[in-house]
């Protein structure tokens, strides 16, 4: 496997802009005559498939939901980052890109996070002229607010709904190319395999979640954008439907994954109240601008929030996080949570919470203000859990939310199989150990908007493809009999456990092991029980119905089989990253004050897996790329 990172050459400011004018383009009246496959129709494959077929490529665009809106990207809620400085509060493209590294711990490549930085004010610009409604100051400039892991408010967003808004935006540049015929939109798709000929991506298998049929589709190159796998661990806060199955597919083909044991903890999630619950609801980080965190001082103490004074609270982020207070980034609000729960300190029924109090800033403020901030967020919590957020603190804890591994890919977002590209969160490229919030859009935008439609039309520029290649190609024949065949073996399993008793179990031992807080024991334990799990599942699996018609349990049954895969290699990876960084944090390696203690000197690189086959456990090759670091020093994070 090769990872050439392809950074260009120069001083970091300089970089894209010397690639964008050294690589090779396609004239106007041969784009035309090629076509793209794009898989996913959320922020980041809503705007490459809009920006590839308004450059005249013909586009295929594949996603699983009923319509291309209803992508998982609309659930994101508080903002997205950009460094137009507009508070004049001392942001610069720099700061940008350097607090998304620190932020990252200094995991993610250099030039890639730079450019996300650099690209942020041209995603403003783009989304304002969709009509994006950015929410607004009295003299009319956009607002900003601040997040977690920044000294600046940088934020924009659209009340609660910044990622619903964002995605119309993208939605309706792509439906324009839909009416103009240059995308052909193929909803309820869900992509089972891809297709390689001569080493190169010319393809995809999927299968027709309505009628069942298995389906052929081949391109010049195939930019897969199906979002993250978080739902590896049963409950998270992503949509039922989100899943690793694309990614997974192509990782058998070839592609590396990488350094799929960096999961993001978001720690302001409702918390779990029964066995019940199929996900878990997500409370916007932008919340921890004007809400405090708390617990009571005494573990004993049960009065009603409200009628405990303040020398009896604990405000422990602003108490030990004083520069950040409130506002750190996510790993590091989320592991405090567990700790002062796991201390005894939590509260609610079950223990696994602590308090967002927003009484401070409605007193400051006034209520209509937080209103005007908040309001759709407030009304969601009070329908989910009865409670007032208005009139008494929110209840909150940690859940898993976004996963920065994923498909290994270089400067280009291309991944070593030529011709396949992963943008979005099915990448791994900007966020390194962990993810700062808003930045989640930010990457999904600049990636679609203003990354792909360059390196791809340089790849199709740069590469001979065989113009005689058919869908009748037996590289085609196999991919195809490989999806029915493992759809064929699901059904004959003829077991008597359901699928989401499966589910829930590996997600059990994910949480359990695979979690906040991970250790060389857990991780090795957790290994052989998804190993031991895995093996049930293909013994004992019910899955009812056909594959020739819409069978919702096999759609499931299938992501719960690449799920049984994953997890295995995230334990794996896990626990060959012998030290602690970002919200990978391993128990065995941390400072005297709790925080993650990296290892620079051994685990300084990118973890990229090379798949070789499962016969009871999982076959992977370590391949390392490693991370050069020129311009940013090296060093502790603290947010103190």
């Amino acid at each position: 496997m090769n990872l050439d990172p392809k950074v260009p050459s120069g001083p970091l400011k300089d970089k894209w802009s010397k690639h964008l004018n050294d690589i090779q383009l396609v004239a106007p009246n041969n784009k035309r005559k090629h076509d793209i496959i794009v898989v996913g129709t959320g922020l980041a494959g809503g705007s490459a498939a809009a920006s590839l077929a308004e450059l005249g490529y013909n586009v295929k665009s594949f996603c699983i939901q009923d319509s291309a809106r209803r992508a998982h990207s609309i659930a994101a809620q508080g903002g997205i980052n950009a460094a137009k400085n507009y508070p004049n509060d001392g942001d610069t493209v720099w700061r940008l890109f350097y607090d998304t590294i620190k932020g990252g711990d200094y995991r993610s490549r250099e030039s890639n996070t730079y450019r996300l930085a650099q690209n942020s004010n041209e995603i403003i610009d783009q989304a304002v002229a969709q009509g994006v409604p950015f929410a607004r100051e009295y003299g009319g400039l956009l607002a900003n607010r601040s997040f977690g892991g920044a000294q600046v408010s940088r934020t924009f967003y659209a009340r609660g709904q910044t990622g619903q808004q964002l995605m119309l935006g993208a939605y309706q540049a792509m439906m324009r190319q839909v009416h103009e015929g240059k995308i052909e939109m193929h909803t309820r798709h869900e992509m089972l395999d891809l297709v390689k000929i001569d080493g190169k991506a010319r393809g995809i298998i999927t299968r027709d979640l309505v009628s069942g049929e298995i389906q052929r589709w081949m391109a010049d190159a195939v930019v897969l954008a199906s979002g993250g796998y978080g739902n590896a661990f049963y409950l998270s806060t992503n949509a039922k439907n989100s899943n690793v199955t694309a990614a997974w597919r192509c990782h058998k083909r070839g592609a590396g994954f990488a350094n799929p044991c960096y999961v993001q903890i978001h720690p302001t999630c409702i918390p779990v109240s029964g066995d019940y619950q199929s996900k878990l609801t997500l409370m916007s980080e932008s919340l921890r601008n004007d809400g405090r965190v708390w617990v009571p001082e005494d573990k004993d103490d049960d009065r009603h929030p409200n009628d405990i004074p303040e020398e009896d609270r604990y405000y422990y982020l602003e108490e030990k996080y004083p520069a950040f207070g409130n506002l750190v980034p996510r790993d590091v609000a989320s592991r405090n949570a567990k700790l002062v729960c796991d201390d005894g300190m939590g509260v609610g029924p079950t223990g696994r919470a602590v308090y967002l109090d927003f009484a401070d800033a409605i007193e400051r403020d006034g209520r209509d203000t937080i209103s005007d901030k908040y309001g759709n967020l407030f009304e969601m919590y009070e329908n989910i859990t009865g409670e007032n957020p208005y009139e008494e603190p929110m209840k909150i804890f940690p859940a898993v939310h976004y996963t920065m591994g994923g498909l290994w890919v270089d400067y280009n977002l291309q991944s070593n199989i030529p011709g396949l590209f992963v943008a979005g969160e099915a990448n791994f490229s900007d966020h390194g150990a962990n993810r700062l919030g808003a930045s989640a859009l930010m990457q999904g935008l600049s990636d679609g908007y203003f990354i792909i439609p360059y390196t791809v039309g340089n790849y199709i520029a740069s590469n001979d493809l065989d113009d005689d290649v058919t869908k009748g190609h037996e590289a085609f024949d196999e991919a195809a009999e490989n999806a029915q065949n493992h759809i064929d073996e699901l059904l004959n399993v003829d077991g008597d456990k359901s699928v989401v008793e499966f589910h829930r179990e590996l997600g059990q031992i994910m949480w359990d092991k695979v979690g906040i807080s991970r250790s060389e024991e857990g991780l090795k334990e957790a290994i052989t029980e998804i190993q031991d799990l895995r093996e049930e599942f293909w013994n004992n699996v019910r899955v009812p119905g056909e594959s020739s018609n819409y069978n919702k349990y096999l759609e499931f049954a299938g992501r719960v089989a690449d799920f049984l895969e994953l997890g295995e290699l995230m334990a794996k990876d896990a626990l060959h990253r012998d030290e602690s960084c970002g919200c990978h944090l391993r128990a065995e390696h941390q400072t005297e004050e709790g925080e993650a203690l990296r290892n620079d000197e051994d685990y300084s690189y990118v973890a990229a897996w090379e798949y070789q086959g499962v016969n009871g456990e999982l076959q992977e090759e370590l391949h390392k790329e490693d991370l050069e670091f020129d311009f940013v020093e090296l060093k502790q994070r603290s947010y103190k």
